[in-house]
């Protein structure tokens, strides 16, 4: 029954089974050429998605370089906005952390496609999450490689985090393929440096089991946040799927460390007794209490989600007090179209959800917020048909003041159009700062900007637009695309799930890092927009 309650949701959501899983993926349009039949999907967390190139072939080789060797370092830029690609390839689903004993030192995290061209016209794909690091406060920036002597052949969902004593921590799935069409279930990894981010150490934190289809546990969506001289936590989600993989439960589990990411502890449940439980985010407050925030999908028939809270033991990562139920998400399966059994918007085929983050601040140790985004003002029900819908997707927030045991009633941040994947911070002034993707610059609501807002009063925010050119993913997308509509060509199915900012420590500094869609990019002769980790600094 759970399979088929929620396997439309798991797709539109990744919270289960939406992870790397590699399918072949046949659809009414194809990504290049008008094929309907694509290669493998090796892609990172994308079930179901068009390949990035036709003709896809999973590369064995791990393609990294020696530890502590920049792989390739950007130009030097003093833009407002800079690309911290220095590979060609595609980069999405993007994480940043600033190093609090260094500010001009920071780590971003991205999902990296290694894409190449063999002689024969074969291409080959490989996925290897990479540490983009700057020591120059964002003006130039090298990839370095996480794990050279790791066995995994793929790795993604990247969240990356500096202890108070300068050392990052960097978590990714794990994947090892098994056949030319499937994988294992991932496990949970966590890198850590003590060098501002160039070399790297590997450890499993979880072990998943079985694969697609099989009896087993799936981990997805694990975070990681960190504090003092060497403690870090790590939280994921566990599904527990039973005979021909039906989906039995989805609970949240944390595991913590206490050396600096030498070892961790053994996982701990601490999503009490909810069991639909999905996308889970830590935060450490001011005076060093750690929370948990995740959705839970508390109406199977609407399919609408809850967010919740959680308080967990520092020492051990164990559930000390809640899950406190933060607020209702308008999010359920008639409240967004629908794109290959995802959700999405207007005139569009990438998928999102209305999942956000939990973010504490540092001038109060009782105030909480949690920041998310639903569709409580668009028109409802959502016609199915994105290219027939007019949607009005919105920021919401709701906060606390007594260490996460009430919420103040979830407000939706005023904007015209579509805002989507927020994720919050709090300044060192305790002002409240929201990034988000956002449509409310176009009347067409098509073209996406990355925007900043900042709390202003209880419930008033003020936008400021982060980025200095706007994307398209309605269209004329070079990596995950399709054409449904005519009118709208190789629109873009896949953006990532996530990007987010941070705050430099004692600051009011706000680093912003996200999926741009502004330049070109060409491989095998075509050449459409690319999707690069772009990043800015706004004070």
């Amino acid at each position: 029954m759970r399979l088929m309650i929620r396997r439309p949701r798991a797709l539109v959501l990744a919270a289960a089974v939406a992870t790397t899983i590699p399918l072949l993926f046949s659809a009414p349009a194809a990504a290049d050429g008008g094929e309907l039949t694509q290669p493998v999907d090796f892609t990172h967390n994308v079930l179901d998605e068009p390949a990035p190139v036709t003709g896809g072939v999973f590369g064995n080789g791990n393609g990294q370089t020696t530890s502590g060797t920049a792989i390739c370092t950007t130009p030097t830029s003093t833009a407002a906005n800079v690309n911290t690609d220095c590979e060609p390839n595609l980069h999405n689903e993007t994480s940043i952390a600033v190093n609090p004993t260094n500010p001009a030192n920071m780590i971003g995290g991205a999902n990296d496609y290694q894409l190449g061209l063999n002689p024969g016209g074969h291409v080959t794909e490989t996925i290897l999450s990479r540490a983009h690091v700057t020591v120059d406060g964002g003006r130039t920036w090298s990839e370095y490689p996480l794990n050279t002597d790791s066995a995994y052949q793929a790795t993604g969902d990247p969240a990356v985090a500096f202890d108070a004593a300068g050392h990052a921590y960097y978590a990714t799935l794990g994947f090892r393929f098994v056949g030319p069409t499937s994988a294992q279930n991932p496990d949970v990894l966590v890198s850590d440096s003590g060098d501002g981010g160039k070399t790297w150490r590997n450890r499993r934190v979880a072990t998943g089991s079985g694969n697609f289809g099989s009896v087993g546990d799936l981990l997805d969506k694990e975070y990681v946040a960190a504090w003092g001289n060497g403690n870090a936590i790590v939280t994921f989600g566990d599904f527990r799927l039973g005979q021909k993989g039906v989906i039995l439960s989805g609970r949240i589990f944390a595991s913590v460390t206490h050396d600096s990411g030498t070892t961790w502890s053994t996982p701990t449940l601490i999503s009490g007794s909810l069991d639909q439980a999905f996308v889970s985010i830590p935060v450490v407050a001011a005076d060093g209490r750690v929370y948990v925030a995740f959705l839970n999908t508390d109406d199977l028939t609407t399919g609408r989600d809850s967010y919740y809270v959680v308080e967990v033991s520092a020492a051990t990562g164990a559930r000390v007090a809640g899950p406190f139920r933060v607020a209702g998400v308008i999010d359920g399966f008639t409240d967004y179209p629908i794109a290959f059994g995802r959700q999405t918007y207007q005139d569009s085929l990438f998928r999102s959800w209305a999942a956000g983050n939990i973010t504490a601040d540092p001038t109060n140790p009782a105030h909480l917020a949690v920041v998310f985004s639903d569709m409580r003002n668009s028109t409802l029900p959502a016609p199915t048909n994105p290219y027939q819908a007019v949607t009005n997707s919105d920021v919401i927030v709701s906060q606390s003041v007594d260490r996460g045991r009430t919420w103040s009633p979830a407000v939706a941040v005023p904007r015209p159009n579509d805002q989507f994947m927020p994720w919050g911070a709090f300044d060192a002034s305790g002002r409240l700062r929201i990034g988000t993707f956002d449509r409310g610059t176009d009347p067409a609501n098509h073209r996406y900007d990355y925007s900043l807002a900042t709390q202003t009063g209880p419930a008033s925010f003020s936008f400021a637009t982060v980025s200095t050119a706007s994307s398209d993913p309605t269209r004329d997308d070079r990596w995950f695309a399709a054409t449904v509509d005519p009118r709208f060509p190789f629109a873009t199915t896949f953006l990532g799930d996530y990007s987010n900012i941070a705050v430099v420590p004692g600051t009011t500094r706000v680093l912003a890092y996200w999926t741009d869609m502004r330049e070109t990019a060409c491989f095998a002769g075509a050449c459409r927009h690319g999707e690069d980790a772009f990043f800015a600094s706004v004070g």
